[in-house]
This record gives structure tokens, C-alpha cells and sequence, in this order.
């Protein structure tokens, strides 16, 4: 009896903390919303004492914003390109196949995911240094790589486990070689799982900072151009326009990445 009294207790107290956990990662992103509206330039000061809109048209108008902005969104696309094509054919490799040292290749895998950023951006520094590799375009795409592939093979092996056996069996049996199985079979069964592994490596390469600036040289990504206007600002409210830029950037495609894998989970009804 007394838990039947307590049951609409704990679920308002879970509402409660739901709502506050909403509430402590939106606000600050609803303020710097605010901010880019904000007539203000130089301070922060809320309430701010007028909106106004020109601080878009300032930001569009600034040719070191584009440069960054299709530096960024070269970056992330090469990079999830790369990403797609090895991150596809690790989990092929490794989803169903057991052999000795597939646990060992699995953790070294995913492991740029899960090291601090600070510590990839310093092996892949030193590495180019070692080797004698000047910074460039390319040296950013290989480090932002390094975690993209992390984020697809992990889509593509879970779906690869959830695939029947018998479909790749059957394939195999009415003639169709590794190829033309991979081609009409696995692949268009990995299509919602790749795309969703994709559009969160996008979002993930576009707005990363720390392995960036260890492999970005003198070259100025969105998000290192953010934080060197932060360190030395001309006008604030334009890096809070670029903000919200890169949050629409990369919500975008997350929410659509989470649409793509809920509609794959079967029904509980």
C-alpha cells in the first residue's frame, strides 16, 4: 500500500529531474541564441538592452567566416567519405568472422573514440613530425578520420549483427559471388545504419577543435576560428551568430540520425 501512496511522488520527482537535466544543457545554448541578436558588441549583458539583426549580415559579410565555413565542411566531408568506406569494411570483416586477434583489432578500433582528443592531436602531431609531413589539408582529414570511422563502423557492425545469417547463405546459394552479395544483399540492409553513421561523423568533424589544432597548422576550421575571435574578439556578437550556425549544422544532422536508427528499432507493441 505504501508504494501504490509513493508512485506519483517518484514520478514527479523524476519529471522533475528530467525537466532540470533539459533545462542545464539548453539554457546556455537558448542565451547564446539571445546573444546573437544582441545589440550590444563588446559586453554580455542580460537582459540585452536591444535586438537587433545585424549581426547576421555582418557575419555573412566577413570573408574569413566563409573561408572557415568551407574549410570545415571540405574537411567533414572528405573525412566521412573515408570514414564510410573503412568503417564499412571493418565491420564486414569483423562482424560475423572469428579469428585470432579479432578482439585485439576491435579495441584498437574504437580506441580514438574513447582516448582524449588532446592525446590523439599529440600522436598525430608527433607522427607528421617524425615523418616529415607539412601541415595541410590533408592533415586535418586524417585526424578528424581517425574518430569518423569509430562512429560508422559502429553503426554498420551493430546492424550487421542484427542481419540474419541466412539472407548472406541464400545469396550465395542462387550463385551471387562476394561482390554482387555485399552489392544487393548487406548493403541496402546497411543503408539507414551507414547514413546515420555518416551524418554523425559530419556533425562531429565539423565541430571539432582539439585534434584540429594539433593538425591544422596556420589553417583556420570554423570552430578554431570561433575560439581564436573568443581569445581576441572584434565583435562578439558575430561569434555568437557563427554559434548558432554550427548548432543548426549539427543538429540537423543528428536529429535526422536518430530518426534513421529509431525507425529501424522493431516494434514493442
Amino acid at each position: 500500500m505504501r508504494s501504490d501512496v509513493n508512485l506519483p511522488k517518484a514520478k514527479l520527482a523524476l519529471k522533475v529531474a528530467a525537466w532540470g537535466a533539459i533545462a542545464f544543457l539548453h539554457i546556455p545554448l537558448s542565451l547564446i541564441v539571445l546573444y546573437a541578436f544582441s545589440a550590444e558588441d563588446k559586453s554580455y549583458v542580460f537582459p540585452p538592452p536591444a535586438l537587433t539583426t545585424q549581426w547576421f549580415s555582418v557575419a555573412l559579410g566577413r570573408e574569413d567566416v566563409w573561408s572557415a565555413v568551407w574549410l570545415s565542411v571540405k574537411v567533414a566531408s572528405v573525412a566521412t567519405l573515408i570514414a564510410m568506406v573503412l568503417g564499412t569494411l571493418a565491420a564486414a570483416a569483423l562482424a560475423r568472422h572469428k579469428f585470432f586477434g579479432r578482439d585485439t583489432i576491435t579495441l584498437l578500433l574504437i580506441l580514438p573514440i574513447a582516448l582524449p582528443g588532446i592525446i590523439t592531436g599529440l600522436a598525430l602531431r608527433s607522427s607528421y613530425h617524425a615523418f616529415e609531413i607539412p601541415f595541410s589539408f590533408w592533415t586535418i582529414v586524417i585526424g578528424h578520420a581517425t574518430f569518423c570511422v569509430v562512429v560508422v563502423y559502429n553503426n554498420a557492425v551493430a546492424r550487421l549483427r542484427r542481419l540474419s545469417p541466412s539472407l548472406v547463405e541464400a545469396s550465395m546459394d542462387l550463385g551471387a559471388n562476394a561482390w554482387q552479395t555485399f552489392r544487393y544483399v548487406l548493403l541496402p540492409q546497411l543503408g539507414s545504419a551507414l547514413l546515420a553513421g555518416a551524418l554523425l561523423a559530419f556533425a562531429l568533424s565539423f565541430d571539432e577543435v582539439i585534434v584540429t589544432t594539433f593538425t591544422a597548422g596556420q589553417q583556420s576550421t570554423l570552430p578554431i576560428w570561433m575560439l581564436q575571435e573568443l581569445i581576441r574578439p572584434r565583435q562578439r556578437p558575430v561569434t555568437n551568430v557563427i554559434a548558432v550556425f554550427i548548432i543548426l549544422m549539427t543538429f540537423i544532422p543528428i536529429i535526422t540520425a536518430y530518426w534513421l536508427t529509431r525507425s529501424d528499432e522493431p516494434s514493442t507493441r
